[in-house]
């Protein structure tokens, strides 16, 4: 019922800004092997969601929003175990909107490689993202900085280093 509540939440907030559906804001994935996946705010909002605590610029946020692992894994990414090998030189490449990019490792973003969670938020503190910082934020949860917090976020890509 909570995930309905914001799905319908983050629905109308996007509504009412007069957005046409060609225009709507999307989460673009692409995986190593060409897979790709489009994901709308709604369907993102419908997914599991964690909830991270971070402080940034002095102030202490909660962010919400699904894992960027479960999101990699609509483009077959892998996780958990599965992440050895030629895996470790596996990249994640996070863009904005204004071009800036952050780049993780794979296993860095995985709960099976390290405790401190990886999302991609949709809220703060309870509120969708205002259009400054949103709609989707990368949020690195025990990031001393919030450098690698890339705001309106657009796309993810796994890339493997060689």
């Amino acid at each position: 019922m909570r995930r309905v509540a914001f799905a319908l939440l983050l629905f109308a907030a996007f509504a009412s800004c007069a957005l046409r559906a060609a225009d709507a804001p999307t989460l673009a994935l692409r995986g190593l092997d060409g897979e790709r996946a489009e994901l709308t705010l709604v369907e993102l909002a419908a997914m599991p969601r964690e909830k991270v605590e971070v402080e940034q610029h002095g102030v202490r946020h909660v962010y919400e929003g699904p894992l960027l692992g479960d999101l990699l894994a609509k483009v077959g990414a892998p996780r958990g175990k599965d992440i050895r090998g030629p895996h470790m030189a596996d990249v994640v490449l996070a863009e904005a909107k204004d071009g800036y990019k952050v780049a993780l490792d794979l296993a860095g973003t995985d709960a099976a490689t390290r405790s401190e969670r990886v999302i991609v938020a949709l809220a703060m503190d309870g509120a969708p993202l205002g259009e400054e910082a949103g709609p989707l934020r990368l949020v690195v949860e025990g990031d001393l900085r919030p450098a690698r917090a890339a705001r309106s976020l657009t796309t993810i890509t796994l890339v493997r280093l060689r």
